[in-house]
């Protein structure tokens, strides 16, 4: 029994000293850098460097995006809005069947705007009532068109004459109801000679610089 308990107590004496040596060991690394520690601190600032890298990135594109505005808004190149622009249609061009009209959009604003695309175009009655079908787009997209105050920027509306189709001609029109390539607000202008669609052949180009024919 004395045996067994000399042992015990052996034991515990040496765990008593494996403890206090590990508290000597712990109090010498608080004192130094812990070589151990550099994987943790290492992740961390892994972690802080992607997050640094995408909040970069982030910085980077809108340092572009506000280059890229301050230079649009230095040319004044903001999509224009139907609320500063005029709309007129231009007189008749008639040539080999073919009859065209110039949709002219007039920027009315204090500074340049951008059109790109096509305008939606649609003839109306006297009355209001809709004529027809809108046009449908005709050709290539093109280029952003940059307007500047006071000038103007136009798109081409097409038919055919009488007599080239079977299909019948719409009624004619006495207003030209048009939306600017990307705006929701529309806008009317008067044709003053009337305009007539024939063979379902209504047609709108992209928009193109100046006021056309």
């Amino acid at each position: 029994m004395s045996h067994i308990t000399l042992t015990s107590r052996g034991k515990v004496v040496v765990a008593t000293m494996a403890a206090v040596a590990a508290m000597g060991v712990t109090a010498c690394q608080g004192s130094e850098p812990k070589p151990e520690g550099k994987a943790p601190v290492s992740a961390a600032s892994q972690d802080g460097q992607d997050a640094q890298g995408r909040q970069d990135g982030d910085a980077t594109g809108s340092a572009g995006g506000e280059e890229i505005g301050s230079k649009a808004g230095s040319a004044g190149s903001g999509r224009c809005e139907s609320s500063s622009m005029g709309l007129r249609v231009g007189r008749a061009d008639i040539g080999a069947g073919n009859i065209r009209y110039s949709l002219v959009f007039t920027n009315k604003g204090k500074s340049a705007c951008t059109l790109n695309g096509f305008p939606g175009a649609s003839l109306l009655a006297r009355d209001g009532q809709t004529i027809g079908k809108p046009a449908e787009r005709e050709g290539a997209k093109g280029k952003p068109v940059t307007v500047p105050a006071g000038g103007s920027a136009h798109a081409v509306l097409h038919t055919i004459n009488d007599g080239l189709s079977d299909k019948p001609c719409w009624k004619s029109a006495s207003l030209v109801q048009a939306y600017p390539p990307g705006s929701k607000e529309a806008m009317t202008a008067r044709v003053s000679s009337g305009l007539r669609v024939c063979g379902d052949e209504f047609t709108v180009t992209a928009v193109e610089p100046g006021a056309g024919a």
